[in-house]
């Protein structure tokens, strides 16, 4: 098991537990650096920090997973080290949050089309304060017995072809990298290997200001991991990693720390953000 791990999911957008209870789970593994990357949102950041005031050997890094769009794939870019007190970043964010609840309900209305009724109060209930995703929606699938498992939702209706796929307000993964920076933080690529082409967008986003790709990754082989190594040195890239843990399905996630990052990962992002001057994280 590492002791980093630079994408972690809460319940500020749709993972399963609390900031602060990611904070603890993180410590009791002995992680001694983590990065809360929530969906299109910071409202997590606040409440982690405070908790890890308890544990002086843990360091939050303050992140946000910026959801893009494409016509083939899915791209998500992280910032690392943003300003989480932005106020337009808070309010870009709050436009696409928005845009995600519609999205939710209406994969609800295209489930219901295929006689899979799930209520929307009830997704709206799993969701809590946090930011509606297609996770919650699964959930309220799998409280009522129409699936197996977290992934069989995705993998058979709320996948971008499935039949209750709906698309929702997205930027484009130059705009996420641009809307980092403009937030002083450090843009990097997300679970790469989920586009077609990584090599080109990754040349692109380089010249837009990305910093990284995810490389150590939640399933990703030696053989991957290698190729992806050598796309970030190629590009003078660093090669980051987390477990993308949300916490909703224990028998197919990676657990937090399980991800294998190297700490030179997130010495090297730390290192950058001290470079540049950024503001680091502190409550």
């Amino acid at each position: 098991m590492s002791k980093i791990d630079l994408h972690i999911h809460s319940t500020a957008s749709d993972g399963k537990f609390s900031p602060a209870d990611i904070v603890c789970k993180a410590a009791e593994r002995g992680l001694t650096i983590i990065a809360l990357a929530d969906h299109d949102t910071v409202d997590g950041i606040v409440p982690a920090l405070a908790a890890a005031k308890a544990f002086p050997q843990l360091k939050v890094i303050p992140c946000v997973e910026i959801s893009t769009d494409v016509s083939e794939g899915e791209i998500h870019v992280l910032g690392y080290f943003v300003d989480y007190t932005d106020h337009k970043l808070k309010a870009t964010l709050g436009r696409m949050r928005h845009s995600r609840q519609e999205r939710a309900y209406g994969m609800v209305t295209k489930l219901g089309k295929l006689g899979i009724h799930i209520e929307w109060q009830r997704v709206q209930e799993i969701a809590g304060s946090g930011s509606i995703g297609r996770p919650h929606v699964a959930q309220a699938m799998l409280e009522k017995g129409y699936i197996a498992s977290i992934k069989e939702a995705f993998t058979k209706y709320i996948s971008r072809h499935g039949p209750a796929y709906v698309e929702r307000e997205k930027m484009t993964p130059q705009e996420a990298v641009e809307l980092i920076l403009r937030s002083n933080g450090l843009p990097v690529l997300a679970h790469p290997l989920t586009i077609n082409d990584p090599e080109t967008m990754v040349i692109e986003l380089k010249a837009a200001g990305l910093v990284g790709i995810e490389v150590y990754y939640n399933g990703y082989t030696t053989e991957q991991i290698y190729r992806l190594v050598g796309l970030a040195n190629r590009c003078n890239l660093i090669a980051t990693g987390g477990s993308d843990y949300h916490g909703l399905d224990a028998s197919t996630e990676t657990m937090i720390g399980d991800a294998n990052v190297p700490i030179a990962s997130a010495e090297q992002l730390i290192a950058l953000a001290e470079q540049r001057a950024l503001k680091l994280a502190s409550p």
